[in-house]
């Protein structure tokens, strides 16, 4: 089931060229992490007073740990686990460059999902705005050929329980993120 959805969306490649172009654009290494950065970034400095500032800033260390435990857990994954990328296998045409690690589970899935839940659980639009960036990017990965579905399915799945892991680290470990709030403050990066 898998190879055939990415067959059926694939068939798509070479047809129409500005739908190809928007493709590359949107399902890029880049488009989703770093808008979810630049996000995560913009919440740190936002808040009408200090207490909203400091739950933002909460987001943004959750984010940022989100992100590190995503990473972790694609790695580790991929330390016992290898399958070969749709191109390497099926009978497609790329629309991306070829990368040559592990198709499973697809890491730019994990990163994306990731920041988009730990900004979910605070502002539900623009939550919601980078949940669909990360479908978007993850729907283009698999139209290139780049990912099966079940890679994307398996990326988010575990930027769902990077944030829950972080949320759960915060939670019981509120001292450590008011210990790296402080250090902020004491270096005038609040």
């Amino acid at each position: 089931m898998d190879a055939r959805i990415v067959e059926w969306l694939n068939a798509g490649v070479g047809k129409f060229a500005p739908w190809d172009a928007f493709m590359e654009a949107v399902m890029s290494d880049y488009l989703a992490p770093v808008t979810g950065s630049l996000v995560l970034l913009a919440l740190w400095f936002y808040g009408a007073g200090e207490q909203e500032r400091y739950r933002n800033q909460l987001v943004t260390v959750m984010g940022a740990m989100s992100v590190g435990f995503a990473n972790l857990g694609v790695s580790l994954v991929n330390n016992h686990y290898f399958r070969l990328r749709p191109f390497d296998v099926l009978d497609v045409q790329p629309l991306f460059y070829q990368p040559t690690d592990s198709s499973f589970p697809a890491n730019t899935a994990s990163v994306g999902f990731a920041i988009a839940t730990a900004v979910f659980l605070r502002h539900r639009k623009l939550g919601g705005a980078l949940y669909a960036l990360a479908f978007l990017c993850s729907f283009g990965r698999v139209y290139a050929a780049v990912h099966y579905p079940t890679d994307i399915v398996a990326g988010a799945a575990i930027g769902g329980a990077a944030v829950l892991l972080s949320w759960t680290l915060v939670r019981v470990l509120g001292f450590i993120p008011r210990i790296v709030l402080g250090a902020a403050r004491s270096f005038h990066l609040t």
